[in-house]
C-alpha cells in the first residue's frame, strides 16, 4: 500500500453509510490538510457506498478547514445507476461539517480521446524544474508529493523567498507521488490542488482558501509524471477563480478543475 493510499483509507463502520478516517498531517498546507488530499478521502467513501470503482466528477464546497486527526465521512446515496451513480460524502469532525461533496462515479476506461482541444504546456523536463518551494513557508504535503515547477512560472526567490510576481497568473508544474507510487485516478484530485496560488503572480501573497472546487475526472494516468497547469481568468472583490489541467505522460488530458478562492492579501497599490 503506497503512502498516498494509507493516508486515504475509509473505514466503513459495518453496514452503516458512515466511515471513520484519519487525517494525515503528512498532506498539509501550514497547519491544515491540503483540499485535493481532503477530496480524494470523500471520493472513496462516496465510491465505495454505492460500489464504484472511479470518480468522475466531483464538486466539493469548503465550509471550514478541518484538524488534522480523526474525522468521520458521512455518506448519502442520491441515486444509483448502471454507468453512474451519484452519492454525497460530507467530512464532520467535532460534531461540525467541514466539507459538503457531491460525486458522481463509475468506471473510466483506457480509450483514445474522441477528440481534444490542445495538449500539454510545454515546459522544461523535470529534472529541469524546481522542487524545494518557498524556504520561508515549509509545506509537509511535499514530503509526499513531488512537484516542479516551471522556472517561468515561480511568483518567489528560491533562496530568500521573496515575492517575484510577474503580473500573470498562471503556474506550470511536473507532479508525482515522492514514494514512487504510479498515479492513479484517486491522486488526480491532489495533482490539480497543489499548485502555489496563480495570484502569487498578481501580488496578492497570503492565505488563499478554497471556497469550491470542482472536478472532472477524464481518464485513467498511465504510469510516470504528470503535466499540470493552473491559471487563473478573474480576480475581484477578494475572490479568484483557479483552473488547472492535467495530463499524463502520453501527453492524455486526464483531469480538469475549477476553484473558487479567497484572495490573500491586499490588492496592490497603483502607482
Amino acid at each position: 500500500m503506497s503512502a498516498f493510499e494509507k493516508a486515504t483509507a475509509i473505514r466503513r463502520r459495518g453496514e452503516s453509510p458512515q466511515y471513520d478516517v484519519e487525517l494525515d498531517p503528512g498532506w498539509n498546507i501550514g497547519d491544515k490538510p491540503n483540499g485535493g488530499y481532503l477530496l480524494a478521502l470523500l471520493a472513496r467513501a462516496a465510491c465505495d457506498v454505492v460500489g464504484t470503482e472511479h470518480p468522475l466528477a466531483v464538486t466539493a464546497h469548503y465550509l471550514r478547514a478541518p484538524d488534522s486527526g480523526p474525522a468521520e465521512v458521512r455518506t448519502e446515496v442520491i441515486r444509483s445507476g448502471r454507468r453512474a451513480s451519484t452519492s454525497r460524502a460530507v467530512l464532520w469532525q467535532d460534531d461540525k461539517p467541514f466539507i459538503d461533496a457531491t460525486v458522481t462515479s463509475g468506471r473510466l476506461n483506457a480509450v483514445a480521446p474522441d477528440w481534444v482541444e490542445g495538449g500539454p504546456a510545454g515546459m522544461p523536463s523535470p529534472e529541469e524544474c524546481d522542487g524545494r518551494g518557498n524556504p520561508n513557508f515549509p509545506i509537509s504535503l511535499f514530503d509526499n508529493v513531488d512537484m516542479r515547477v516551471d522556472p517561468a512560472t515561480i511568483a518567489f526567490d528560491l533562496e530568500t523567498g521573496k515575492p517575484i510576481p510577474n503580473g500573470t497568473p498562471a503556474e506550470r508544474y511536473w507532479f508525482r507521488l515522492r514514494d514512487g507510487a504510479e498515479p492513479d485516478v484517486m491522486s488526480l484530485l491532489i495533482a490539480v490542488d497543489c499548485a502555489f496560488p496563480t495570484v502569487f503572480h498578481l501580488g496578492r501573497f497570503g492565505w488563499a482558501p478554497t471556497v469550491e472546487l470542482s472536478v472532472l475526472l477524464r481518464g485513467i494516468p498511465a504510469p510516470g509524471w504528470l503535466a499540470c497547469e493552473a491559471h487563473t481568468r478573474l480576480v475581484a472583490d477578494g475572490w479568484f477563480d483557479e483552473e488547472a489541467s492535467v495530463w499524463d505522460s502520453t501527453g492524455r488530458l486526464v483531469a480538469q478543475s475549477r476553484q473558487l478562492a479567497l484572495a490573500g492579501g491586499d490588492p496592490p497599490k497603483s502607482s
